[in-house]
């Protein structure tokens, strides 16, 4: 009975074991997926460059940065993931999982840089055709660079959308640009070969185009995230494992945020006014046990309990003044 008593008063946050373990998990898969893109990029660059050394593109030349640039953005993520598996302090109370939103701004921001170079470079290009060496060698070398990138792409998209990463999403947005950079490339190079010097260029500003829709996906991710904003889905999800659960008769508020790539949840439920403290903690725990087992990528949860009636009681008169309206 005392053990209950105690435990009544404590607040009804819950972290099990299993999620600090899955939290773990999620970053190392994280850590993995930017070690072998990031060699995978680099192979990629260094192949190219010896071809651009051989040719005198500068199509090419602009490329292989591009693509050591991208294979760079693992650095941030790198340190944004270790970063997120320190414990909280009284300082940040949650924990660092943020760093990861800010290395998605570092992202989106090389992003739109990739976008300006990609156009600068084509506009130089239109005004001032260049002529083409190797233009088999080229095009091979911008076949790599795509296949690289969009290998790289896929790989990292699908990792940071199973384990909840915008930012992995976003760098693996900006590998997709800088393949459609390769794509440039190699399409300018059959355009030289068949005697159409302007092709380069202008195939340069159409993938620049593309690039700046990749940019905008890319933003509106991070944006979204910086903003705690959740898949509506998900907060339908809780509201029907808070209602399955017995001795709920309704609920009331549901927040969700991410924080890097765990979810955290403060909710409200309301409970018969007769019940009592012990019974209605107890409830409390097992939505919480609910959620966080229930709910994908749910680390913790805060679950408020309110007393459901009588019809002309107002529990919370004295918040009134103090609450936004």
């Amino acid at each position: 009975m005392v053990q209950r008593i105690t435990h009544a008063v404590t607040p009804h946050s819950h972290d099990t074991a299993g999620k600090t373990d899955t939290a773990l998990e999620t970053s190392s898969r994280g850590m993995r997926v930017l070690a072998v893109s990031f060699a995978v990029l680099m192979v990629t660059a260094a192949v190219q460059a010896v071809i651009v050394a051989a040719s005198g593109s500068v199509a090419l030349l602009g490329d292989t940065l591009h693509n050591l640039a991208d294979a760079l953005t693992a650095v941030p993520l790198a340190i944004a993931f270790s970063l997120g598996r320190r414990a909280a302090t009284r300082r940040y109370t949650y924990g660092y999982g943020r760093a990861e939103d800010l290395a998605g701004i570092v992202i989106v921001a090389l992003i739109a840089v990739s976008a300006a170079l990609a156009g600068y470079e084509a506009v130089t290009r239109l005004l001032d055709p260049q002529e083409i060496r190797a233009v088999g060698w080229v095009a091979g070398a911008a076949l790599i660079g795509f296949a690289g990138n969009e290998w790289v792409a896929r790989y990292r998209i699908k990792v940071g959308k199973e384990i909840g990463s915008a930012a992995l999403v976003a760098d693996g947005l900006h590998a997709r640009t800088d393949g459609f950079t390769s794509l440039a490339v190699l399409l300018g190079a059959g355009g030289a070969a068949l005697g159409l010097p302007l092709a380069d260029p202008v195939v340069g500003l159409l993938i620049t185009v593309a690039i700046c829709f990749v940019l905008r996906d890319a933003a509106r991710e991070i944006y979204r995230r910086l903003m705690d904003a959740v898949d509506p889905a998900l907060v339908d999800a809780a509201e029907r494992i808070l209602t399955s659960v017995n001795g709920v008769r309704r609920v009331g508020s549901v927040r969700l945020r991410w924080i890097g790539h765990a979810l955290h949840a403060e909710v409200e439920i309301l409970v018969p006014h007769d019940m009592s403290v012990i019974t209605a903690h107890g409830v409390a725990v097992e939505a919480e046990h609910r959620l966080i087992h229930e709910l994908p990528r749910l680390r913790a949860a805060t679950v408020h309990t309110d007393p459901d009636g009588p019809a002309d009681a107002d529990h919370h008169a004295t918040l009134t003044t103090h609450r936004p309206h």
